[in-house]
């Protein structure tokens, strides 16, 4: 028989409960125990729902009150030495030190970094592997989840981050560290943990192994190879490994070859693809059963990453042609990864319209589409006749639908030109243009974009949008937030300001409501980080922009002040990673659709008067292919994109971009493609050492190191962010160097915000000083 099986689900709530209980109590407002109740609640809630649904494999140990690498990291007791973290149980408050960093009672310890989740917006709390670590098991929680579970009745496949994925993923904080011995030395915590599953009665046991979808050199492969030869699985338990993101390639007999009991491929995301075509997993397919012996093959049919319907017959057909070759018993269905990466559910959503809403599914009716498939193919096609008809139908309609290609649009693309890419001088005249236009000094300082977002800012935008506040009285309560911004920003003596984005519910969706061939959801929240919690635009058809977005809004900021006010937009890689894009043509031409839209925008904002305006690209590495082979191409229409957007103002104008937390080294080239007058990034975690990538290419154009993490609530004192001017400055011309914070302060309260850059306006002077005095010996 196939079993419907499912390999996460989201833990945040379908009103993101977990959020607000977990913020609660970093408030103090709420109890350990009350955050405890709340995350009991929601796994019985979700593993209720499963088995309702008829999955035979359900996941436990897929919740996490942050993160579940962190979870591991806690898990395997490898507490970096700052937190003084003694042996035993990893409690609650040191657990999320580790995230958040702390500053209270006597401790002052910075956060550890944090990473995107290989091509998704989810970010991992990244291992920090120092020296004399040795892991060991120091949490029972996986015992407690599965013991839970079994309380209520309910048979669950505990969940594991795999011990090659967590090696890679960590960061080495001392030379001579060995990948391979690293693996190893994990393999004793992990036998430890199957014995004890063993011993409660688990039957099978999941471990997450997305390293699978990237380059691996023998290396690599040798030291995968060499963890799981001494994995020790008890009788009775069996161990199914996962891999996702992308096809398994070259590291398919790698992965077949493991000493385990089942593989899991996606069948939804390969070849660099975000919509991989029928070919691509039928090849997948044709590889896996040449190559998966008598072990069980999991198949993800259902994606897990976007929210488009399944098409049942195909997979049905997919399903059928692995059972054909190994039988019944020997093939999962499953979601192509875990359904962390949508929303909850989409039975909350009352204000879609039905033909929109018939064409989706969010992770609690993908549950069903699992359960559905599942049936087809142990039943027979006929036991689901009506289903199959109607998913039929529902392809067709979005094919046919006259909401979804509008021929202006694709005139437009077709008919960009090279000079619309090209700016009118290069860096080097424009930076001297620039400098006498804008009149800054060394070490300007700025913001990124976004100040905190009281609950009084929310309570209006809220009410607005639900009638309940007239136009007039919403503008007039953004405008009193901007004027109290830019008074704010005057005090504390920021050179280049902004208007604090009080009328943006996100960085996306805003842009989203304002552009056509967008949808939005009302509940369609998914995890980013910790508590941050994302609603990701629906784009189902053709992109244009009806009107200017930002530009009111600017022009009165900028009438508020004499110094220079910047405006803010989010570019066309960012709005099409951070959104459910359609799955009917290409990434790229959606995003040349965007790109127009905001280069619109870009030239309005210059025409009222904006000297400066941001084009942040935040998760413009965050879309690069998980295969080498495929970088080219996405890089190229990246680096396209971003300069159709830009290249359409005079030299005065400058023209910023800013990136979240990345590998920059892998992009450099593109990003100095870009050709960004200046570029803001996320490394004041990494302690400047994301900057180093800069350096090595030599980058020309002015730069913005965030110098404190907004991520994190501590407030770090003036003389930590001269430390990292100073190694900044080593490096790069004073010319070249901003002042900034590493991202946006929506998510920060204002007291932590406010001594913040008070210290980093003072950090800057004390460079200007430093540098005044040099001039003058």
């Amino acid at each position: 028989m196939v079993l419907a099986t499912n390999l996460g689900f989201p833990r945040i709530g379908d009103m993101r409960q977990l959020k607000k209980a977990v913020e609660s109590y970093w408030k103090g407002k709420s109890s350990k125990d009350d955050l405890v109740k709340v995350g009991a609640d929601l796994r019985a809630h979700n593993w209720k729902l499963q088995k309702d649904a008829g999955l035979a494999h359900i996941p436990s140990n897929d919740f996490a009150y942050y993160d579940q690498v962190l979870d591991m990291t806690a898990t395997l007791g490898l507490v970096p030495a700052r937190y003084k973290h003694s042996d035993g149980e990893v409690d609650l408050d040191t657990y999320f030190a580790m995230a958040r960093g702390a500053q209270k009672d006597g401790l002052d310890v910075t956060a550890m970094e944090m990473s995107k989740w290989f091509d998704t917006n989810y970010h991992y709390i990244v291992p920090e592997f120092e020296e004399g670590m040795e892991p060991k098991l120091c949490s029972d929680k996986i015992f407690k989840h599965y013991e839970e579970a079994k309380a209520l009745g309910i048979e669950t496949r505990p969940v594991l981050v795999g011990p090659a994925t967590y090696t890679f993923l960590g960061k080495p904080a001392y030379e001579g560290f060995s990948h391979e011995e690293f693996a190893k030395k994990l393999i004793p915590v992990y036998n430890e943990i199957l014995a004890g599953l063993a011993e409660r009665g688990c039957q099978w046991v999941q471990i997450d192994e997305p390293v699978f979808a990237l380059d691996l050199c023998e290396i690599g492969q040798g030291t995968i190879k060499g963890a799981y030869v001494d994995l020790k699985k008890p009788a009775g338990l069996k161990v199914l490994v996962a891999t996702y993101f992308e096809s398994l390639k070259d590291n398919a007999e790698l992965a077949f070859g493991l000493p385990v009991d089942g593989v899991h491929i996606d069948l939804c995301r390969g070849s660099g693809r975000a919509n991989t075509t029928a070919n691509d997993a039928d090849k997948d397919i044709d590889q896996a059963l040449s190559l998966i012996g008598d072990k069980v093959l999991s198949l993800g049919v259902v994606d897990g990453r976007n929210i488009w319907k399944n098409d049942v017959s195909d997979s049905v057909a997919k399903i059928e042609k692995a059972v054909a070759k190994l039988g019944p018993d020997k093939v999962f269905v499953a979601g192509s990864c875990s359904l962390l990466h949508s929303p909850v559910d989409l039975a909350s959503e009352e204000k879609l319209d039905d033909e929109l809403k018939g064409w989706m599914a969010f992770a609690t009716q993908k549950l069903d589409e699992i359960a559905l498939i599942a049936k087809g193919v142990n039943d027979g096609r006929e036991s689901i006749a009506k289903e199959l008809a109607d998913s039929d139908t529902v392809q067709q309609s979005r094919k046919s639908s006259e909401r979804i290609n509008n021929k202006a649009v694709a005139e437009r693309v077709g008919n960009i030109t090279p000079d619309m890419k090209e700016r009118k001088s290069p860096f080097a005249t424009r930076q001297d243009v620039q400098q006498k236009a804008l009149g800054l000094p060394l070490y300007p300082t700025t913001t990124i974009g976004s100040f905190p977002q009281t609950p009084d800012i929310r309570k209006a935008r809220s009410a607005f949008k639900k009638g309940a506040l007239n136009e007039a009285d919403y503008k007039a309560a953004m405008e009193k937030e901007i004027r109290d911004v830019v008074d704010f920003q005057h005090e504390c003596d920021i050179d280049v300001l902004v208007h604090g984005e009080p009328e943006r519910n996100d960085m996306v969706e805003y842009f989203g409501e304002q552009l056509s061939g967008f949808a939005f959801s009302q509940y369609g929240w998914v995890q980013s980080y910790g508590s941050r919690c994302v609603k990701p635009p629906i784009i189902f058809g053709d992109v244009s922009r009806p009107e200017a977005m930002t530009v009111e809004w600017s022009k009165y900021a900028q009438a508020q002040t004499a110094k220079i006010m910047k405006g803010m937009l989010t570019g066309p890689i960012t709005i099409l990673q951070w959104s459910f894009v359609r799955d009917d043509q290409s990434r790229d031409d959606t995003a040349k659709q965007i790109a127009l839209a905001i280069r619109d925008e870009v030239s309005d904002l210059e025409e009222a008067g904006i000297k400066i305006i941001q084009i942040d690209e935040a998760a413009f590495r965050e879309g690069l292919p998980l295969r080498r082979a495929d970088w080219k191409e996405y890089l190229d229409n990246a680096v396209e994109n971003f300069r159709i957007t830009s290249c359409c103002v005079e030299d005065e104008t400058q023209i910023h971009t800013h990136m979240c937390y990345s590998e920059f080294n892998d992009v450099i080239d593109s990003i100095g493609a870009m050709d960004a007058d200046v570029i803001s990034i996320e490394c004041s975690r990494s302690q400047m050492e994301l900057l180093e990538s800069f350096i090595d290419y030599n980058y020309p154009n002015e730069i913005g190191p965030g110098v404190y993490d907004i991520h994190s609530p501590r407030v770090p004192s003036t003389q930590e962010m001269v430390d990292l001017l100073d190694k900044a400055k080593k490096n790069l011309a004073e010319r070249q160097i901003w002042v900034n914070p590493d991202c946006g302060l929506k998510t920060r309260g204002w007291p932590e915000t406010k001594a913040a850059l008070e210290n980093m306006v003072e950090a800057a002077q004390v460079m200007r000083e430093k540098s005044s005095a040099v001039k003058a010996a």
